[in-house]
């Protein structure tokens, strides 16, 4: 057994294989890939990495799973059934995240791979197989729950992996952003939460939703998503390097096929991606590497129902200054960190009297939070445009 102190979760406890699956390359790889990508140009201690996000994900995904037992044991079979599960899914969330790429998803834009797609090569490595075997689970049914099979033989097991809510993924990167960020927006009632999880049935399946006694701390777990979004994730000083970033990556990748073989994949982390600038002399490198502001932001549009207000401010900045001195983010590669309901078919079901309820039904909050919307920013170029004057034209169709 071998005991991790973490400062989120204090403790964690590993078995003796589960402590061999850590030490193998894949995983280390994990310490070299930042978990908030290039969040730490505008929060200075945003360092943490993946690798400390894997073991979080561990332990909220274990107590989650606890507490679903504990309510429930007959939906998990008996004793050997339920161990192996258990095991099974502290394995799949070790290595859910071992597919990412460097600057994770600033790097899948460029690859134009997701990282889940590696996860299959790479668990059919020969140590990764090994380490698999060790903790005495199936390989493919840790792939199952990494890739979000809808034929798992798990539900349960796969939400809490990979689902698109009440994920042991997205309950611990809350928490471990917050922290390491400082914005105290991040945290929620993850004490309650855990507490209130319950399988439930849902149409003849099997679901993970939270007991009508917990709706209040799903509503603080929503609010965290919705503040670090608007907070953090979506910050534009992370957006406008993550914009330098791609052409950054284009050039470093002329050919991004050359990145397929796996063992190739795997010599690139963030740092290597940083060391290949030293020499670079695009202005997009020396920009990235000194932290220099190429784009300067003239609007925002947060959480807008309609884009009638930023295409006309777009239009209006594009006349003004030319098409080549605009640009227009979006949050498209964000929104699985959105509350629910925006980009996403799911919900989270709330147990009742009468059955599996929306959570949007019973909780005016997350309704309001949930539905269509569109996050926008725009941006010009500082050595060509006048920025007060940008942000004035903009502030005029407000």
């Amino acid at each position: 057994m071998k005991r991790i102190f973490d400062p989120v979760h204090h403790f964690i406890q590993l078995s003796t294989a589960e402590a061999r699956l850590l030490d193998l390359p894949v995983m280390q790889r994990l310490r070299r890939l930042r978990q908030l990508g290039l969040a730490y140009l505008a929060f200075p201690s945003a360092e943490h990495s993946r690798f400390t996000h894997a073991l979080g994900a561990l332990a909220m995904g274990t107590r989650a799973f606890d507490e679903l037992v504990g309510n429930a044991p007959e939906r998990f079979g008996d004793a050997g059934a339920t161990a192996y599960q258990r095991r099974l899914l502290r394995a799949a969330l070790l290595l859910h995240d071992i597919g990412h790429g460097p600057f994770s998803h600033s790097c899948e834009a460029v690859l134009g791979a997701r990282h889940e797609a590696r996860t299959g090569d790479l668990i059919a490595l020969p140590d990764v197989a090994a380490g698999i075997s060790d903790l005495e689970v199936d390989a493919a049914d840790v792939l199952g729950l990494i890739a979000g099979d809808p034929q798992s033989r798990y539900p349960a097991l796969r939400e809490l992996v990979s689902g698109p809510n009440l994920d042991a993924d997205r309950m611990d990167y809350l928490l471990r952003d917050a922290y390491f960020t400082g914005v105290s927006n991040g945290r929620y009632d993850a004490e309650q939460l855990i507490g209130s999880l319950r399988v439930l049935e849902r149409e003849g399946r099997l679901v993970v939703g939270i007991d009508r006694r917990g709706v209040v701390a799903l509503e603080s777990f929503v609010m965290a998503r919705y503040m670090m979004f608007a907070s953090v994730y979506f910050h534009h000083t992370t957006r406008m390097f993550e914009h330098i970033l791609h052409d950054v990556l284009h050039d470093l990748w002329p050919d991004p096929r050359a990145l397929d073989p796996i063992e190739e994949y795997l010599a690139w982390d963030d740092f290597r991606v940083l060391n290949a600038l030293d020499g670079a002399r695009s202005e997009a490198a020396r920009a990235l590497r000194n932290r220099i502001r190429i784009y300067a932001l003239a609007a925002e549009f947060n959480a807008e129902r309609d884009l009638r207000l930023f295409e006309a401010c777009e239009a209006a900045l594009r006349e003004r200054f030319g098409p080549q001195n605009v640009w227009a983010d979006s949050q498209a590669q964000l929104i699985h960190r959105l509350p629910f309901g925006i980009g996403e078919e799911s919900t989270v079901w709330v147990d009742s009297p009468s059955g599996a309820v929306d959570a949007r039904v019973v909780s005016d909050l997350i309704a309001k939070l949930s539905g269509k919307a569109y996050w926008r920013k725009l941006f010009v170029r500082r050595d060509a445009v006048d920025v007060h004057e940008a942000r004035s034209i903009c502030a005029a169709f407000s």
